[in-house]
């Protein structure tokens, strides 16, 4: 019979003198004789142990262990440690451990936990496969082969220091072209692109520009690794946010689908076509200011329609060339005025070439040259106002903290029919004594 009590003494002594060794030799053992271990040493050496696992390794173990030993354990380890170990357990474990903690650790915790919305540390994966610096590539390829039994294999294989932290990365080719002796230093790339727990999405798809990874590792303010953000995801992430760009644009809801309940559909639709009544009135103020004008030279109501539509589809044109930019990350603050100018003078020449178009066709029309002039010039300041506004709404509204595809298409249509309006009446207002 082997002994067991007397090597007890031993098994503290070796987890106190040399800590992360005995943390890499729990993280060999089967997980029984790992639980087993920890639940035999002092709450103090069992949170030094944990703290220098590999995250997934020892929240493999927390997972198994009893509600008092996680207890104690979490309350010893440092709070950011603790909050990654907790990261990777399921919701309803880590509440029952979050309750069990005081109240002062529960809440910084907490607070580490809470990622904002649309983050890194929201979208990202928790399952990852990552070893010590020191492992030989042919314990690498064993532990890969273990875990394949259970998942698919993972495409990077992380390595972390002995403080967790993320010091390179092996892709697996690699890693079977590596001779077996050799440590994962000699096989991993060292100069790891890797991105905040708190970063933007919308930042993480701008780094991943002209890059091919799969999955881009997540770190703490201390670099130690937190989780994966797969590409696959993020892409996934971002066509499904596109998607409701789309429909904030014409005033529905983002998240409102082909067979959503009338009710709900209603509820989405009505508000922002209250909105667009408002700004059509707005623009009949505009026709009213001139009725005297309509009411002498009935002609140029047949016209209306013609400058207020062309401005209409000009400046939606532009809105979407800039919705796409935005959306797909094309355009850096610093250009934001050239991209103005560029849609400004587009509208300028557009408004020059469907303004002599339009003018040939008025006169045709009605046989009085000075009409064509009339709506040839106001075609050409429609055309510029809506290049201009269909660049500088959406633009305008993320600067400001808004949604930029939130109903942008009904600001736009409001300003080209004002201008339009405006432009046009007042033009034959100004030219009044040779058109009548």
């Amino acid at each position: 019979m082997r002994p067991t009590r007397p090597l007890v003494p031993l098994v503290h002594r070796y987890f106190e003198t040399d800590p992360a060794g005995a943390a890499q030799s729990l993280e060999t053992m089967d997980e029984a004789e790992a639980v087993a271990a920890i639940r035999a040493l002092p709450p103090a050496l069992a949170a030094e142990a944990i703290s220098r696992m590999q995250a997934s390794h020892a929240t493999s173990l927390v997972s198994i262990l009893p509600d008092d030993t996680v207890r104690e354990i979490a309350q010893r380890l440092d709070a950011h440690r603790a909050a990654s170990l907790l990261l990777h357990l399921n919701d309803e474990r880590r509440a029952s451990v979050l309750q069990m903690l005081q109240e002062k650790t529960r809440k910084r915790l907490r607070d580490l936990l809470e990622y904002p919305v649309n983050s890194a540390g929201r979208v990202m994966r928790t399952e990852f496969l990552a070893l010590r610096s020191g492992t030989k590539v042919r314990e690498a390829i064993r532990k890969i082969r273990l875990q394949a039994r259970r998942t698919a294999p993972p495409s990077y294989l992380y390595v972390l220091d002995a403080d967790d932290r993320l010091v390179g990365v092996v892709n697996m080719r690699d890693l079977l072209l590596g001779k077996t002796d050799d440590t994962l230093e000699a096989v991993m790339r060292s100069n790891v692109f890797a991105v905040p727990g708190f970063m933007d999405r919308e930042e993480i798809a701008n780094q991943l520009a002209g890059r091919t990874f799969f999955a881009v590792p997540v770190v703490d303010p201390e670099r130690r690794m937190l989780g994966v953000v797969r590409t696959d995801d993020l892409l996934s992430d971002m066509q499904e946010e596109a998607s409701e760009d789309i429909l904030k644009m014409f005033g529905a809801g983002g998240d409102e689908h082909a067979f959503s309940p009338i009710r709900f559909s209603l509820g989405k639709r009505l508000p922002w076509l209250h909105v667009n009544l408002l700004t059509a009135f707005l623009a009949a103020s505009v026709v009213a200011m001139f009725e005297d004008l309509i009411a002498r030279i009935t002609i140029l109501a047949v016209f209306l329609p013609v400058v207020a539509g062309q401005g209409g589809n000009a400046g939606a044109q532009s809105l979407a060339v800039v919705m796409r930019g935005l959306v797909m990350r094309e355009i850096p603050r610093d250009r934001v005025k050239a991209l103005l100018l560029k849609e400004t003078v587009i509208g300028a020449f557009s408004g020059v070439v469907i303004g002599l178009v339009t003018a040939a066709i008025a006169w045709a029309w009605n046989g009085n040259p000075v009409l064509g002039v009339v709506i040839g010039l106001a075609m050409v300041t429609n055309l510029i106002a809506a290049g201009f506004a269909g660049a500088a709404i959406p633009v305008a509204m993320k600067g400001m903290g808004f949604d930029p595809s939130q109903s942008s298409s009904i600001v736009l249509t409001t300003v080209t029919d004002v201008v339009g309006f405006l432009s046009y009446l007042g033009f034959a207002l100004l030219f009044e004594a040779w058109l009548l």
